[in-house]
């Protein structure tokens, strides 16, 4: 059983499968292969702007899941309301660079021997609809799509009605009864 995952939640092949679940506590989708096709590795949705308290539970939880441990972590600074220079974690203490050049929506978490993991960051005040999307969009690995083009279509997919986009394949649709299918309603 994983740690922090509930046990129906918790399958057979539970590693690639839990990384690849929204964690309820931590509102976080990781990419199960990492296979860096894309600018992101997945997404985080914070609940404030508190990077001081926001920082500790997903540094726990990208460890857990990734089985490593994080060194650092680079944020853009002005776009947090508290970005402390180290961050408390089990047994030790975490380096966190703040950065004004740096995309104010991707968090970088370093850990040695690795390559770093890059986090689409979804701001605390977004809708649900349109924070969905962009959580299952992240782990696309879109080439090329940055992480205002993955918030934008995020924010479109929402907007227009047209459901969730899973994760490995298309935008589910949902037609005027509220049924789910792979395409849109011809009527």
């Amino acid at each position: 059983m994983t740690p922090g995952v509930p046990a129906d939640r918790n399958p057979p092949n539970a590693a690639a499968d839990a990384s690849a679940a929204i964690d309820s506590t931590v509102r976080l989708r990781l990419d199960p292969r990492l296979c860096r096709r894309g600018t992101v590795d997945g997404a985080w949705w914070p609940r404030s702007r508190d990077a001081a308290a926001e920082l500790p539970a997903l540094i726990a939880v990208v460890d857990q899941r990734l089985a490593q441990i994080t060194m650092r972590v680079g944020l853009h600074g002005d776009a947090w309301d508290d970005a402390p220079h180290h961050i408390p974690a089990r047994g030790r203490q975490i380096r966190v660079g703040r950065f004004r050049h740096a995309n104010a929506h991707l968090i970088s978490l370093v850990s040695m021997g690795a390559e770093p993991i890059r986090l689409l960051v979804i701001p605390p005040d977004t809708a649900v609809g349109p924070a969905a999307a962009a959580l299952a969009l992240s782990v696309r690995g879109a080439p090329g799509r940055r992480p205002a083009d993955i918030l934008g279509a995020a924010h479109r997919t929402a907007a227009a009605g047209l459901g969730t986009p899973d994760a490995d394949g298309p935008v589910q649709w949902e037609d005027e009864s509220g049924n789910i299918s792979d395409q849109p309603s011809t009527a």
